[in-house]
């Protein structure tokens, strides 16, 4: 029978939310910093308005060009009766007389005037446009540096299970590199596309106000560019989102070949990680060319439909204005209003694009910060005392994803208090596998896990850990100082504490040798110290924990025979009092254990000493025959 964790979403927990869109999800997301995006909202009304005034502004200019010399007592006195005929119930704008009375006359004072203030509107439209952008991308920055902190929060309580199968280059990918694609989504939308389209209605408001006539038949050609921009856009979208996907490949085999490339220079396997690195960067070149063709095809589409369309208009204007039914004036200025509209709304071509591009990249970063959250951190579970009597395995079964056959088959074994048990077996036995459930990487699928009778999805997956230490074949270093890897987990350690557990681990002499003993900063994965260097650091970060339960899966396995008696002495030593689980393929480890647990193909064979399981299990005298080395041999 399948076991239900409490975790799960039929004992209580709500499982994560339906998404919307991930790109409008980030939209929505900026709105946490509302008053910043209202004050960038702000300036955009600003811009517009200035734009708007200052192609009203243009038309006395106009006029005054072609031989209408109106003075600003005229002009303001003509803009009263527009208020009094047009905007009756807004009689409030009228300029009062005394005003109208104390302006300068004359028409080239008028014209100077009115192009002072033209100018005067453009530094106040510069400044809003400034204030527009720093807000924004403000805005856009907080968001995406928000989403990156969600996201790697999100990724860290993730089921090992989950970030295994699709690999941690993917999830880098996801988090850093579109991550950056959705800023660059988010500050086309906020910094360009609000404030074209503001501008563009600016535009064609003062057009419409000038000649609604000639306005609407320019916007005729609306539905036919929307069509076009739409069909691109999606095109855009369906090839960016697997440039992305060859682009987490690219992560990922660049990451694999150099992580390994001692491996790939002794194997001699230089060009052919060359050519799969070039496989997949050709897979993305593809893409990448289909998303160039349709953003090459966007702009000169709307451009010739919007050159088409003013030639018809001007050719419909010239007959009205032979026929007297159009001002000359009034059909410049709209067609002016128009040209400005159409020059703030051309980029929207490109900043639909842009859009469409973001959206794949934001739909992949939604779907790591939806990941469901490891079991076990659930508030209110109960903390685990420390470990006293025994840990128990209860038919116990875990299949991988992906996997035609069980990792673990009905596996059942319980290990009193203080015990020191090895397991042994053929690789990929399920031994690693099984001593992974006790610090609860993995749940199984089938059984439980017990520790001193309680059942570990029932207690708070922190209070487990804290109680264990773990070293594994697989050493891993950060890119810190030494003194920093060994109180990995501990802030609370002091110097005195470090120093014991490296002395305890045998590693407190070679430190001390070095240039800035335990502040010596560490290379990546460690690779400035030797195998058995780092390999002791990890003990002595284990050791420092003082665990309750210790976990050592092959930790001695690149260590000399010399460092390896010292270090198994030391182990005796701290291991008193402590459950010690330990997976070994040496013979003298294997010997200093208590008990020996026999695996094969997912389930414990036999058990028992070294004498007893060489009297009667077959496969432990084959072992111990190939398999377990003795220590003096390496």
């Amino acid at each position: 029978m399948t076991n239900q964790s409490p975790d799960s979403p039929a004992n209580g927990q709500t499982p994560p939310p339906r998404s919307e869109p991930g790109f409008w999800w980030f939209v929505r997301a900026m709105l946490r910093t509302w008053w910043l995006a209202l004050a960038a909202l702000a300036m955009v009304c600003v811009s517009g308005v200035t734009l708007g005034v200052g192609l009203l502004a243009a038309r006395p200019v106009l006029r005054s060009i072609l031989g209408d010399h109106a003075d600003l007592p005229r002009l303001a006195a003509d803009f009263n009766a527009w208020v009094a005929g047009a905007v009756p119930w807004a009689l409030w704008l009228r300029l009062p007389q005394a005003w109208i009375d104390r302006l300068p006359a004359g028409p080239f004072t008028a014209l100077v005037w009115i192009v002072s203030g033209l100018c005067l509107l453009t530094v106040v439209g510069s400044v809003a446009n400034f204030l527009h952008a720093y807000l924004s991308l403000t805005v856009v920055n907080r968001t995406i540096t928000m989403a990156r902190r969600q996201a790697f929060h999100v990724i860290l309580r993730a089921p090992l299970r989950t970030v295994v199968a699709g690999g941690p280059t993917d999830v880098i990918s996801r988090i850093v590199n579109d991550s950056s694609k959705v800023a660059d989504g988010l500050n086309v939308l906020t910094s360009k596309a609000v404030l074209q389209v503001f501008k563009g209605i600016a535009g064609l408001c003062v057009a419409l106000w000038y000649d609604w006539r000639v306005t609407l038949v320019a916007l005729l050609v609306a539905p036919v560019l929307y069509h076009v921009i739409r069909k691109l856009g999606k095109r855009i979208k369906r090839h960016s989102g697997a440039a992305l996907e060859s682009q987490a490949g690219l992560y990922h085999a660049a990451a694999e070949s150099l992580q390994g490339l001692r491996v790939v220079k002794v194997h001699t396997t230089e060009l052919y990680e060359g050519g799969r690195f070039h496989r997949i960067n050709k897979k993305m070149l593809r893409e990448l060319n289909r998303v160039r063709t349709a953003r090459a095809l966007a702009s000169p589409l709307t451009e010739m439909l919007s050159i088409f369309l003013l030639c018809g208009l001007v050719l419909a204007a010239a007959n009205a204005i032979v026929k007297q039914s159009i001002d000359p004036g009034d059909f410049i200025m709209a067609i002016g209003s128009l040209a400005v509209a159409g020059a703030s709304l051309k980029p929207l071509t490109g900043i639909i694009n842009d859009i469409q591009s973001a959206m794949p990249a934001a739909d992949r970063l939604r779907q790591i910060m939806l990941s469901p959250q490891e079991p076990g951190h659930r508030p209110g579970l109960a903390r685990l005392p420390r470990h006293a009597r025994s840990i128990e395995f209860r038919d116990v079964g875990l299949t991988y994803t992906g996997a035609a056959t069980p990792a673990l088959r009905g596996v059942s074994l319980r290990i009193p208090h203080g015990l020191r048990v090895a397991f042994v077996g053929p690789n990929g036995c399920g031994k690693t596998t099984l001593l992974s459930l006790v610090p609860r990487l993995f749940d199984p699928d089938t059984g439980a896990v017990l520790i001193d009778g309680t059942d570990l999805r029932e207690v708070s997956v922190r209070s487990l850990r804290q109680q264990i230490g773990v070293v594994t074949q697989d050493t891993v270093l950060f890119r810190a100082t030494i003194r920093e890897n060994i109180a990995y987990g501990c802030g609370w350690a002091t110097q005195e504490d470090i120093e014991a557990a490296a002395t305890a681990a045998r590693a407190h002499d070679f430190i001390r040798h070095l240039p800035q003993g335990y502040g010596t900063p560490v290379a990546e994965q460690g690779q400035s110290l030797s195998g058995g260097q780092r390999q002791r650091i990890a003990i002595a970060r284990a050791i420092l924990r003082n665990p309750a339960i210790l976990i050592l899966d092959e930790a001695t396995s690149m260590i000399d025979s010399e460092s390896e008696a010292q270090i198994a002495e030391a182990i005796a030593e701290f291991s008193a009092s402590r459950t010690c689980l330990v997976v070994a393929h040496r013979m003298a480890t294997v010997l200093g254990c208590d008990s020996i647990v026999v695996m094969d193909a997912g389930q414990i064979i036999d058990q028992g000493t070294h004498d007893q399981l060489l009297a009667r299990c077959e496969l432990y005298r084959q072992l111990a025959r190939r398999q377990l080395l003795p220590a003096e041999t390496t």
